[in-house]
């Protein structure tokens, strides 16, 4: 008999805003998890992660809209008509329907049923990563063939999704997780004790070493410019306009270089923001790049600068995966005190906080580092040191993985690692 299986649900895979997600993918099955990936949205990146090709569990997509798949979606339904728990699924839509009277709502169940019934039958466990839209597919697809599920939360699927949806996952599911503490208060405040923390962490056997030295430029060389590096997704929560802002007003005398890396929706509103401050010379737009990449280009700057700020209509970031990653290369970091990022970094021991959405605080701290560059490098090591102490991957995935065999019926749940992951949320 084939041991059980755990089946994986996501909103798009592969992505590459998303590290932490195949990162943790890909230590689930080195600890010889049997998994599987169920995506409701088909890749849009052009390049992958060296992780994504390393990844052995078989992928399927599943409609993302049910006019491209008709015979799917029925195929679905008749197959749901025969379930003793249909009656129950539609008990539980109607009711989320009458509250979220959407064409998304709809598409999640169809996308349920497809789900239901081609997920096979050695599948005995579905886990979800983000509490929206993903959540409700498997929580529909988990009712209706009597499975249990669980969760992985984030940042986005916490701060925009209704408290009456939210309450009710946390009290459906078997178990779950988030990454943040800020994450976690939100969650407890709707449904205390159901979720668990479990800082995503970094294995740092992926990333070489940070470099040796790095060269001490202060901008005061037209020849040699300060090198500034922003990596994340083009949207408003990252906080891009106020570093475009923070840059347009330093000084004349001050010669810098930004990189930014990342796509989005804003990103021909910023290439006009650039434009219109005179500064196209001076700021580079290069796209989403593979993780290889992105450490290299963290290797040759001198600051890595990540603004981020709640978005207009509430979202806001958890813990952004990009700042441990440059932690591991020593860079130093300038980032916003918002969301998880004070989780990671304290300001004036780790690197400088500046409150989200200031950019005049953001450019008095870029002046201020860019005349400064051994306490760049106390910075930079300073936040290697607490990434290498206190973020491995190590203590999360161990969690993760014993409550995930335990619901697949393979085996115990890693007590000791919920213990220590507990007690670090209380």
């Amino acid at each position: 008999m084939k041991p059980a299986r755990v089946a994986v649900v996501l909103k798009g895979y592969p992505r590459l805003s998303e590290t932490f997600i195949a990162q943790e993918l890909l230590a689930l099955e080195r600890r010889g998890l049997p998994l599987e990936i169920w995506s409701l949205r088909r890749p849009t990146d052009r390049a992958r992660h060296p992780m994504h090709t390393q990844i052995q569990a078989p992928v399927a997509y599943l409609p993302e809209y049910l006019r491209d798949a008709p015979l799917r979606v029925l195929a679905g339904l008749v197959a749901a008509l025969r379930r003793p728990r249909f009656p129950a699924l539609l008990t539980l839509f109607a009711r989320d329907f009458r509250r979220d009277p959407t064409a998304s709502r709809i598409r999640r169940l169809g996308q349920a049923l497809v789900l239901a019934r081609e997920l096979p039958a050695d599948v005995a466990h579905l886990h979800v990563h983000f509490l929206h839209t993903p959540a409700s597919v498997a929580r529909y697809a988990a009712l209706l063939t009597g499975r249990g599920w669980s969760f992985s939360a984030h940042a986005k699927d916490i701060w925009t999704t209704p408290d009456w949806d939210l309450r009710e996952k946390l009290t459906d599911a078997v178990w779950g997780v988030t990454c943040t503490r800020d994450g976690l208060a939100r969650l407890d405040h709707l449904a205390p004790g159901r979720t668990l923390l479990a800082y995503h962490g970094l294995d740092l056997s992926r990333f070489p070493a940070p470099p040796a030295t790095r060269a001490p430029r202060d901008g005061s060389d037209p020849a040699a410019p300060l090198r500034l590096l922003c990596v994340g997704r083009l949207v408003a929560k990252k906080g891009h306009d106020d570093l475009i802002d923070a840059v347009a007003a330093l000084p004349a005398s001050l010669h810098w270089r930004l990189d930014l890396i990342g796509n989005g929706e804003t990103r021909r509103a910023l290439e006009a923001q650039v434009e219109a401050r005179g500064l196209s010379a001076r700021v580079s737009f290069r796209g989403s790049l593979a993780q290889p990449d992105v450490i290299a280009a963290m290797r040759e700057a001198d600051l890595f600068v990540l603004p981020t700020k709640p978005a207009p209509g509430g979202d806001r970031d958890g813990l952004p995966n990009v700042l441990m990653e440059a932690a591991s290369q020593a860079l130093p970091i300038l980032a916003t005190g918002f969301a998880g990022t004070p989780e990671f970094l304290t300001d004036g021991v780790h690197g400088v906080l500046v409150p989200p959405g200031e950019p005049a605080a953001l450019a008095a701290a870029l002046e201020r580092l860019a005349g400064e560059p051994a306490l760049r490098r106390r910075f930079g090591e300073a936040a290697r040191a607490r990434l290498v102490q206190d973020f491995s991957e190590e203590a999360a995935i161990d969690l993760i993985a014993g409550r995930l065999r335990a619901s697949a019926g393979l085996g115990a749940a890693a007590s000791a690692s919920e213990q220590e992951l507990s007690a670090c949320a209380s």
